[in-house]
């Protein structure tokens, strides 16, 4: 791969995952403090992301892989998207009442970036000759721009600062979302050139599209736990997008967005070291690891604090790394090993499916009701405030991922869990 079309790809995934992370890490604290949401309303506008990944594939699947230029699409995805994140960004500068065609917009827009996500990694691929050892450090640069994005809201402009919150300030992450966009829209046009890979006239099923073609996969018992755990532990996972910022914020802990910003830098460090673990203790050790992480990080939210006991929260932070890596980019390499060459664009698909798409509706939609379960409104001085039991709201996911792990660890017994050849590179 030439050294400019690597600079290309690795500038495309920067901006890419900078979009993302721009306005997503804070869009929990905007609609509590903003919009004055309700756990019902922002479990509804986090979903947003799931009905996005389960759309996303047919739009991939039936139009970009079959008439157009990958770059073409991804560019034209990504203008929209700015015009709709400024429309957001409008939003929240006229009101400070949940609107619900707040939650039409934004599903508009996940419907239509999900589906970048996928092409990003189509126009890399299209690129390289050895995809194992170019993809990483291409990708890697896809979470430094989500880190960098949480360290300017945080560390430059000051909008999750506790007075700009209450400004109203932090409606600002959607412009900003909305002119990287616009930038990466135009810079996506200058692209290589990455053809439909599908010729036309060519029948396409949506059974291959969902997925659905690996469901005979399942007849393995064992795949078939870790199918039903990959979903389950998508519960508890829905709690950390929707509410770590929000909670953060609201028992005090300065630069909240730039503190969350570690959870990706230690992700790439657990990513260099996961070939190594997984070698030594095997898929369902390291699947378990990452299990237990996501019981233990919860814990230390629920009882950590913004003074004395802080190290507790970081703490909580910095296991990103080995909830995601462990648990997912695991999983994806089992997933890979279990499908072998026919099935394993269907496998990952179906996975993606169950997780992305099942798993975190179902969780969102959980997170919410136990946020209003826990959350009490009194009126202080004529104002009426909502104060949350986040010990509670803590302590409930943690209980569900540590039952998953349990019922992993004594149900899954694959006798060849070792896929040692995928994972010489990651």
């Amino acid at each position: 791969m030439k050294a400019i079309t690597r600079i290309q790809l690795s500038a495309m995934m920067f901006l890419e995952f900078f979009v993302w992370g721009a306005w997503f890490v804070t869009l929990g604290t905007f609609l509590i403090n903003n919009l004055h949401a309700n756990g019902a309303q922002t479990s509804s506008v986090f979903s947003t992301q799931s009905w996005g990944a389960i759309i996303a594939p047919f739009i991939i699947g039936l139009i970009a892989d079959r008439f157009f230029n990958a770059e073409k699409i991804l560019a034209v995805l990504h203008l929209i998207g700015a015009a709709l994140m400024y429309h957001l960004y409008s939003m929240g500068s006229v009101t400070d009442v949940y609107p619900p065609a707040f939650f039409y917009y934004l599903l508009i827009y996940m419907i239509l970036f999900m589906p970048t996500l996928a092409l990003v990694n189509s126009i890399s691929f299209n690129q390289m000759k050895d995809t194992e050892k170019e993809f990483p450090g291409v990708r890697v640069w896809g979470t430094i721009g989500w880190i960098v994005a949480g360290l300017a809201i945080s560390l430059v402009f000051l909008w999750d600062k506790e007075e700009n919150v209450k400004a109203g300030l932090m409606k600002n992450t959607f412009l900003l979302a909305s002119i990287v966009s616009l930038v990466l829209g135009i810079f996506s046009f200058t692209l290589p050139k990455t053809l439909p890979k599908v010729v036309k006239g060519t029948k396409v099923k949506v059974s291959e599209i969902l997925g659905l073609d690996a469901l005979k996969l399942l007849k393995d018992k064992n795949f078939l736990i870790f199918f039903i755990s990959s979903i389950l532990i998508c519960i508890p996972l829905a709690f950390y997008y929707q509410y770590a910022n929000p909670f953060l914020q609201d028992i005090g802990m300065t630069n909240p967005t730039a503190k969350m910003s570690l959870g990706q830098f230690f992700e790439i460090f657990f990513l260099l070291m996961l070939p190594f673990i997984f070698k030594k203790f095997g898929f369902k050790i390291t699947i378990m690891a990452g299990m237990l992480a996501w019981a233990v990080r919860y814990a230390l939210f629920a009882y950590g604090n913004a003074g004395d006991l802080t190290f507790m929260l970081i703490i909580g932070i910095i296991l990103h790394g080995i909830c995601y890596d462990f648990f997912f980019v695991s999983g994806q390499i089992y997933t890979d090993a279990k499908a072998g060459p026919k099935f394993k664009s269907a496998a990952q698909g179906l996975i993606t499916l169950a997780t992305y798409g099942i798993g975190m509706l179902i969780g969102f939609e959980i997170a919410g009701l136990i946020k209003d379960a826990y959350t009490t409104t009194s009126m202080v001085n004529g104002v009426s405030t909502a104060v949350s039991n986040w010990k509670m709201i803590w302590i409930i996911p943690s209980i569900i991922a540590f039952i998953v792990f349990l019922l992993f660890a004594f149900s899954f017994h694959d006798k060849n869990e070792k896929p040692v050849d995928q994972i010489v590179n990651i």
